[in-house]
This record gives structure tokens, sequence and C-alpha cells, in this order.
């Protein structure tokens, strides 16, 4: 891991952009701790860090003010990384099947997320291993984002992850839906009911597939981006409850 800027956002927290190997991420850490402290890492949308910035400054912000480190990374073929053809035309093929009002069928489902994350997990797992060999980070951790499939393959294969906040705000392959009975952490998951790139019973079946003996499901009414503030405070009870 090679840090390459340092900023202070404000007096509490330290940002600092990272590379490790060709995948770019952001470590946020508090300005003063005299022990280690807990990790959150947050997935970012795929429409990557420079674009989602803002909204991840301001989790990051929140959780460090708890006395967390958070850290992102981007993610497979976003923001300035390498483009996929084939991830291109899974996308442009969902889309086409939307703006025509026909079902999505699992074939497209399954090139456009399969891929993504079979090469998103080993990544996050070389990014954790990285993260907790710095002095100023122990554990807990805890996982926070979509693609949910990510965190659900996460959740399954990282045992370091001890608690995850998942959005269902995008398609889910039937084979992760089957993963999803092998996770046993404890799940908090966030679903806007009315997202419109969001199947909603896929959703629905994801949660009652996953394993975990404690799991939440915080439905709020409203689009994609509409998630209201009182569901991000759940959210973080949640890992108050689980990461300290």
């Amino acid at each position: 891991m090679q840090f390459i800027t340092e900023q202070r956002p404000d007096d509490g927290i330290l940002e600092r952009e990272f590379t490790l190997g060709e995948i770019p991420g952001i470590l946020w850490t508090p300005g003063s701790a005299s022990t280690p402290v807990p990790l959150i890492l947050v997935s970012p949308p795929p429409l990557g860090l420079r674009k989602a910035y803002p909204r991840l400054l301001a989790r990051a912000q929140h959780a460090v003010a708890e006395g967390y480190a958070v850290a992102t990374i981007e993610l497979p073929w976003s923001g300035d990384r390498p483009r996929s053809a084939a991830a291109e035309q899974a996308r442009a093929d969902l889309h086409r099947a939307l703006a025509a009002g026909e079902p999505v069928d699992d074939e497209i489902v399954d090139r456009l997320i399969l891929p993504l994350v079979d090469k998103a997990v080993p990544e996050w797992r070389a990014t954790l291993d990285a993260l907790l060999a710095l002095p100023e980070i122990g554990g807990p951790v805890g996982y926070s984002g979509g693609v949910i499939s990510i965190g659900t393959r996460l959740a399954v294969v990282e045992p370091r992850i001890a608690a995850a906040v998942l959005f269902a705000g995008s398609f889910v392959p039937r084979a992760i839906l089957e993963e999803a009975r092998q996770v046993t952490i404890p799940l908090h998951v966030l679903l806007q009911w009315d997202d419109e790139g969001n199947d909603r019973q896929m959703a629905l079946d994801l949660f009652d597939a996953f394993g975990s003996k404690e799991k939440t499901l915080h439905a709020n009414m409203g689009g994609h981006t509409g998630v209201p503030q009182h569901a991000g405070e759940e959210a973080n009870r949640f890992f108050t409850r689980h990461l300290k």
C-alpha cells in the first residue's frame, strides 16, 4: 500500500489517498488516536470514487467522529480504472431491457454482476490485509454499502468482517442467492422500496436467504438516492453494537 496524498478535511479527520497495485482508494482516520481503532470498509457505487466523493466523505466524517477508521476502494471498471468490454455490453443490454419494459433475464444479470464480484472481492481482501497491517487500525471490521452481491460474497469468505450494512440497490444473480445461505454475521439491510434500478422481490428473496441469526431489513419509501437520514442513523447504531 502506497499513500500518495494527505489532507485534513476538518480538524478531527486525516484523509489519505492510496494505491494498492492498480487499485486506488481512500483512508480516513481520526486526527489523533492513542490506540488502534475499528475499521469500516465502505464500498462505493459503480459511478466512481470522484463522483461519489462528497457522499463518501460525509459518511466517513460521521464514522471517524464515532471512533472508526473508514476505507474505500475504486470498484473494478469504475472511475479511471480500465473498462471491461463484456461489462459494458452487459450494462447496455440491461438498459435496453429496462427501457423496453422487458423483464431482465438471469443471463444479463449474471454477465453484469458475477465477473464484478469475482474481481472485487479478492481486491477488498487484499486491501484489508494492507489496512490491518497499519499500526493505527485494529479490529473488529465492518462492511458497508453495495453492490449487495459483493457484500454477500465478502460476508461468506472473509472471517475478519464481523458485521455488515448492505444496500439492496442492484440486481442479484441467483448464484449469489445461494451463497447468502452461508452468511452468518449480523446484517442490517437497507432497501428503498421504489428503487427504479432494483428488483424488489429479488432483494426480499435475498434477505430471506441470508443465514444470519441476526438480520434486520430497514425498508423506506423512495427511489435509489432517497435514503432518509434516520436510516443512516440506524445503521450507525448497528455498527456501534457490533464493532465496539
